[in-house]
């Protein structure tokens, strides 16, 4: 061959690290603090619910490519109930195949050619790729850690906006960091997204994961950016059916339309027996959401105070699956290394968050372990974990 098999836009992608790090946990019988997925399924009755869909032949074949209007109208009625936000289900909601094909449609959709995109960073590794698939140019605006939790700089955001920004993409509440962005931070970039006529796309999958008071501000509720912001979500987070892949997204009928037109050449449609338990699951009472959080918290505390007596040192996340952890004061620098000798050392298996940077050196000692597993998981990896102090 006189090239290589893969373009040149996907070259720097290979393997993801989940798929190394998962492949290293069955090998070694270790602990999977890696990947974000619970080891338990979601309410029964919106398992049940799936199952009933299925024996009622609703969405065994394809369903509308819109999505199937039940669950398009539990979308709109949850943002206007949780968020104040209003949206047509027939004309600004699309489902799609989980919140990564939401991504992937959004960037296509939006992106010339040329464009850069600014992402925070660490980002989630999809976002590189999309951004990449789009021809468009990513533009990583780090967030820092500062007196326990992450931070954005709006003064570094606002420098990295030039003539050839297209668009911003969010992530909050944020994966790796488990950070909240706050209303003043949303407020910079909603004031600079209007400013330099920009587009956001904004990830909000952990939406509901939110702890000890944290408020989830949906940045489309922000003044003037209803109208140039694409909202993404999905089930698989808030409801621990994260195999059933069904995201899906809020816009103005323009962006929900330029979505559409990339999304249908992708999936075209999928989940359609699923996409009628998530209907049900978006109008359950405020008790479950309510009883989500605090099983997580607890959780997270439980591995967090673990970590810690382990030797890490600490960043306490305010929402997602996920918290980052320091290594150096247990003599570590190398994110990689680490996480690839751990599994030998303690029989548990976590993240290098430097995989989700651009500037790797930035994220070089920093560690991911999710907290989205039974307790009794996390309490034999925080036996183990503590091999290390």
């Amino acid at each position: 061959m006189t090239r290589p098999p893969l373009n040149r836009r996907l070259a720097e992608f290979g393997t993801t690290i989940f798929a190394e790090m998962s492949a290293l946990a069955a090998e070694t019988g270790a602990i999977n603090l890696g990947q974000g997925f619970p080891d338990t399924d979601g309410p029964e009755e919106i398992r049940e619910a799936a199952v009933r869909a299925l024996r009622d032949g609703r969405g065994n074949q394809y369903p509308p490519g819109p999505g199937v209007p039940e669950l398009r109208a539990a979308i709109a009625d949850h943002q206007r109930e949780r968020y104040g936000l209003e949206y047509d289900p027939d004309a600004e909601v699309l489902v799609t195949a989980g919140a990564t094909e939401a991504i992937a449609a959004a960037l296509l959709a939006l992106v010339e050619p040329g464009d850069e995109v600014i992402a925070l960073e660490p980002y989630y590794d999809s976002y590189a790729a999309c951004v990449a698939m789009a021809g468009g140019t990513r533009v990583p605006v780090t967030l820092r850690p500062r007196e326990g939790s992450y931070v954005l700089d709006p003064d570094e955001l606002r420098a990295a906006v030039t003539d050839r920004t297209r668009l911003i993409l969010l992530n909050t509440p944020h994966n790796p960091t488990g950070t909240v962005l706050t209303r003043a931070e949303l407020t910079a970039v909603a004031e600079l997204a209007v400013e330099r006529d920009l587009l956001v796309v904004t990830d909000e999958v952990y939406e509901h994961l939110v702890f000890d008071g944290a408020e989830h501000v949906p940045i489309a509720s922000l003044p003037g950016m209803r109208e140039r912001t694409v909202t993404i979500s999905s089930a698989g987070k808030t409801f621990s059916f994260t195999g059933w892949k069904v995201g899906w997204i809020t816009a103005s009928p323009e962006l929900t339309s330029a979505v559409r037109s990339a999304k249908q050449f992708l999936t075209y449609v999928s989940a359609g027996p699923f996409q009628y338990a998530v209907a049900e699951a978006l109008r359950l009472p405020d008790a479950y959401f309510d009883a989500l959080r605090a099983d997580l918290a607890a959780k997270r505390d439980l591995l967090g105070e673990g970590l810690a007596q382990a030797g890490f040192e600490v960043y306490r996340p305010s929402g997602t699956y996920f918290v980052t952890t320091d290594i150096r004061p247990l003599g570590a620098t190398d994110g990689f290394a680490f996480c690839r000798s751990l599994p030998e050392r303690a029989g548990v298996v976590a993240i290098p968050n430097a995989v989700f940077y651009d500037h790797r050196d930035e994220g070089a000692p920093f560690v991911r372990f999710a907290f989205c597993k039974k307790t009794e998981v996390l309490e034999e990896a925080v036996s183990r974990l503590k091999r290390l102090a």
